[in-house]
């Protein structure tokens, strides 16, 4: 939504002038760690602002002010250079906290080399991608990034101190130093290109099309293009620090013949992606391993939708670089998925077709049904952010996927590799927890144009997870243990409780461990996440309990600010007379329903239950389906479908199946209010 309120200047901050605003921003100290999260009951840490020289705090300047200096020193047009960065941050300083590609700052100048050699390895879980518990599974590999052959577009904050002398943890962390380097590389491109600095913006589109860092023409001009639709359109948003930045918007045919010159590589065709995106299509392979008939990779081919449905679109982080990501995606004994999206540019390789099932949720059922979407970050420990090319490219694609295969635009089908559910109960723990808290589901649905909205009566039971990204921290850490703070970042998560208070214990999740849920970044054994619904099960005070996990997870919900949004749909209970019923990580057939040369799929529960009085909101009914798929030849292949009629439910974190006998559903409307 754009901010009507103008941007705060001051008449002094006028009089003196562009440059020596500059110049005080370049000398006010800002080189500064970023700010770490705090225990639960500490208080954040304000963000000094002093001079090196001991002498009183320099008054920061604006953001937009920011901008219009560092263009005017570089002679590069502020509407280019504002455009360029809200295509990468959108004009954001993250506290100085690096995204999951180690890029800082309003202009993402990354260091990946530098950040990399101070960060913990995380391994994500030791799930199988694939999934499919009637086959062996595939053994885990790691994917260490090789610091001594990273590609240029990771270290472009090297290159922003060589022009600009600054230091590179000033050029980190302080936003008016990385937008003097990111003015300083847009200048360098242009003068790379053979190009004369120029007041037209027009003039810019080869400069803007190398600073995204493409080697492929597609992706250089669709980066390009995007920046320069953001000058006509314009843009205005209250930023981190607390001002507002404005593009006013303005007409500019941009001159495309200049990325002619800067001799990049020809889009591979034959992509299924919106024309706009200027997609490769890398193809993952598909053949035989050895003479067994079974052992091929690395996908399965299939004839979706004609003989399964596409019911979910999975949202995940590649957890490698770009380079590393292509080359798992084209090893035929490993993973696979159908698009990988590139963060600095956006850029997205098409590697399967999506009537074919590729091996990437761990879990068989959700494959033989999704399409897979891997967003690259490398940077586990630590990496807060995303960048806004990418949230954009990724938004017109799942359009594209979601209008093209019907799959509706909601967090029950639209899901995180961390809301997929474990096949059986050995399988929860290892399940992995991408994208995790820091992707912002309320931004990516508004860009998918289906904003979450109150859309339930007041006091509706049924409500909408809806946390305002950008003030609600938590106080995650991303080491091995408490004491290695994140970075204070907005969430799209909360952590639930089991009593409402302060220092009451997390919520425990029995799958993952028998103790309360943790901090740490990566473990949600006790998080909702934006767009998700839950039914409100208590509400004391300013605390609200959410039936989670078969028992009430509480969190600190103030009514003037509230983090949640009443909603409307179905809410399933236990049927009448039962004691409780179990719930499934997939939605398989009954026995009856295989026929002889198909290995039945035993009907395995998850270690957790539906007991009465507890509710949970249904997000899909389906009816019970398996895709035996065990062989090269596709000839075998066969869909089974059976009588077993199963409701989706957000039991916890993730989804959770439940059969529908063992369930009645009510419309949240017909259930009594719950008052604040």
């Amino acid at each position: 939504m754009k901010d009507a309120r103008v941007t705060r200047r001051t008449t002094r901050r006028r009089a003196a002038g562009h440059g020596a605003v500059l110049a005080a921003v370049l000398t006010a100290g800002l080189a500064m760690a970023p700010a770490r999260a705090q225990p639960p009951d500490a208080t954040p840490p304000a963000r000094a602002r002093s001079s090196d020289d001991g002498r009183a705090p320099v008054e920061a300047a604006s953001r937009a002010e920011l901008f219009r200096a560092a263009g005017e020193r570089h002679r590069v047009p502020e509407s280019v250079l504002l455009a360029v960065s809200y295509l990468q941050s959108r004009w954001d300083d993250h506290g100085g906290a690096p995204s999951v590609d180690a890029g800082y700052g309003p202009m993402h100048l990354t260091d990946a080399r530098a950040t990399l050699a101070g960060a913990t390895h995380h391994a994500d879980g030791d799930e199988d991608p694939r999934g499919d518990t009637s086959r062996p599974s595939l053994a885990r590999r790691e994917t260490p990034v090789d610091t001594d052959r990273l590609p240029a577009a990771l270290e472009t904050l090297g290159r922003a101190a060589a022009l600009t002398g600054l230091p590179a943890d000033r050029l980190r962390t302080d936003p008016g130093a990385n937008i003097e380097g990111g003015a300083a590389l847009l200048a360098a491109h242009q003068r790379s290109a053979g190009l004369p600095p120029s007041t037209d913006p027009a003039q810019w589109y080869g400069a803007v099309a190398a600073y995204s860092g493409a080697t492929e023409a597609g992706a250089a001009r669709r980066f390009a293009d995007d920046v320069f639709r953001l000058v006509n359109t314009g843009e205005t948003r209250r930023t981190d620090d607390g001002t507002v930045v404005t593009l006013s918007p303005a007409p500019v045919t941009p001159d495309t013949r200049q990325a002619d010159r800067l001799g990049l590589d020809p889009t591979t065709p034959g992509a299924d992606c919106p024309r706009d995106l200027g997609c490769d299509w890398i193809p993952a392979p598909y053949r035989m391993l050895s003479e067994e008939p079974g052992d091929f990779g690395n996908h399965d081919l299939s004839d979706r939708p004609r003989n399964q449905g596409i019911d979910y679109i999975v949202i995940h982080d590649t957890e490698a670089t770009w380079d590393t990501t292509l080359a798992l995606v084209q090893d035929p004994a490993y993973v696979s998925w159908h698009y990988s999206l590139r963060s600095a540019d956006g850029h997205v390789a098409n590697h399967l077709r999506v009537k074919d099932v590729g091996w990437h949720a761990g879990n068989w059922y959700v494959n033989a049904k999704a399409v897979g979407l891997e967003h690259e970050g490398f940077l586990a420990q630590g990496g807060q952010w995303y960048t806004e090319a990418m949230y954009r490219t990724s938004a017109r694609l799942v359009r594209h996927l979601a209008e093209k295969y019907d799959v509706p635009l909601d967090r029950a089908h639209v899901i995180g590799h961390d809301n997929v559910p474990g096949t059986v109960p050995a399988t929860v723990a290892g399940m992995h927890q991408d994208p995790g808290p820091h992707w912002d589901w309320a931004h990516y649905f508004d860009l998918l144009g289906k904003p979450f909205k109150a859309d339930g009566r007041t006091g509706s039971p049924l409500v909408t997870v809806r946390p305002d990204y950008a003030t609600h921290t938590e106080p995650y850490y991303c080491g091995a243990t408490p004491a290695d703070l994140c970075p204070v970042h907005g969430s799209a998560s909360i952590t639930l409780r089991t009593e409402p208070r302060d220092d009451a214990p997390l919520v425990t999740d029995i799958g993952i461990r028998p103790t309360p849920g943790t901090w740490s970044v990566y473990n949600h054994a006790a998080r909702v996440s934006t767009g998700q619904k839950y039914v409100v099960a208590e509400r004391r005070g300013d605390w609200t309990a959410l039936w989670y996990l078969g028992r009430k997870g509480w969190f600190e919900d103030d009514p003037r600010r509230p983090k949640t949004l009443p909603a409307k749909g179905l809410v399933a209970q236990l049927r009448p007379g039962l004691d409780s019923a179990p719930l499934y990580g997939r939605a398989y057939p009954e026995a009856a329903a295989y026929p002889a040369d198909v290995p039945v799929q035993p009907l395995v529960p998850l270690p957790y239950t539906l007991l009465p009085g507890e509710s949970y909101s249904v997000g899909q009914t389906v009816d019970g389906e398996y895709y035996h798929s065990k062989t090269f030849e596709p000839a075998g292949h066969t869909v089974v479908r059976g009588a077993l009629r199963y409701h989706q439910v957000q039991y916890g974190h993730r989804v959770m199946f439940v059969r529908a006998d063992d369930v009645i559903l009510r419309s949240a409307a017909t259930m009594p209010r719950v008052a604040h």
